[in-house]
């Protein structure tokens, strides 16, 4: 024989609100410890232009969600830990570099922690020139807050010019970068 227990709403000693259902089967989680958040995915909106061999911060200015609006999608292109949300965070990027025929033979990019690189997570080395090249990475950090998250890419060329590309309104997040704050 099966016990059912019926609520609406799920709370701690304190009387505080834990969790919440309105009846048709969708639950709202409502205590902070048990959420994702902060939480954050951006990309390009148009390609990038960058120096040969050089790391440039990439500048993703296009917010797909930032539920904390810990995101800066006009100056400073990076994620900072808001007030109250020191934690451990995973983060991840997706990459795209691209140029004239002869022009990208590889591509590579970084996390950077508080301006400083955390070495390279993500290489693209097919010596293919006139063929995009994506590389990705994924990283925890364990950060304070007002901790800063960026991410640098880096164009090889052969001759010519390359640029980070934003992987047009086709497929935006072939250039992506977003991360979460994990719980526990």
């Amino acid at each position: 024989m099966a016990s059912i227990i019926k609520a609406n709403q799920l709370q701690d000693f304190g009387g505080n609100s834990i969790i919440t259902s309105d009846g048709a089967g969708n639950v709202t989680v409502n205590a902070a410890a048990m959420k994702n958040t902060p939480a954050f995915h951006v990309n390009l909106s148009s390609d990038q232009s960058v120096s040969d061999n050089t790391f440039t911060k990439v500048q993703f200015d296009r917010e797909t969600f930032d539920t904390n609006s810990a995101y800066d999608a006009t100056t400073n292109y990076r994620f900072t830990v808001p007030s109250g949300q020191a934690g451990k965070y995973f983060f991840y990027f997706n990459v795209l570099s691209g140029g004239s025929l002869s022009a990208v033979d590889q591509n590579a990019a970084s996390f950077y922690l508080n301006g400083s690189s955390r070495g390279i997570y993500g290489v693209d080395f097919r010596n293919n020139p006139g063929v995009d090249h994506i590389c990705n990475g994924s990283i925890v950090f364990d950060l304070s807050v007002g901790d800063y998250v960026e991410i640098f890419g880096k164009v090889n060329f052969n001759t010519g010019s390359g640029s980070i590309k934003s992987g047009g309104t086709s497929r935006p997040d072939e250039c992506c970068f977003g991360g979460y704050k994990l719980i526990g």
